[in-house]
């Protein structure tokens, strides 16, 4: 089934420490303004859709759902890079996640940074 993630062309990476969680996207067609630049929705999605798998893999059998994203876009991405989002948790509650996510460039630039929190439901 079609999800937001694999629409927007996000690949996820695993990393070492259950506290970060990191992820990849091409910016193309999917996620791009018309002037060629990476949307700053398409950067925020992909903000929130990490901080739920890094949420999601902490709490098996419970849905972790975005309640709050908020971010900022220091530095415009041209259609043909790739962006790597780098999440970390600063706050694991028993039903609220915060994360810390930076968006970088090819280069490894900042392009955005990113707050989400998120809600844990129990038992679903």
């Amino acid at each position: 089934m079609p999800n937001l993630s694999t629409a927007l062309g996000m690949e996820f990476i695993s990393t070492d420490d259950e506290d970060t969680c990191m992820a990849r996207m091409r910016v193309d067609e999917r996620n791009r303004q018309p002037f060629g630049f990476l949307s700053g929705g398409a950067s925020l999605a992909l903000a929130e859709n990490l901080a739920g798998v890094g949420s999601t893999s902490l709490c098996p059998g419970c849905a972790c759902v975005g309640i709050e994203v908020s971010g900022s876009h220091v530095k415009a991405v041209v259609e043909g890079d790739t962006v790597t989002a780098f999440g970390r948790l600063v706050h694991r509650g028993g039903t609220l996640h915060v994360w810390h996510v930076d968006i970088s460039n090819s280069a490894g630039e900042l392009i955005s940074t990113v707050r989400v929190t998120n809600y844990v439901i129990k038992g679903k």
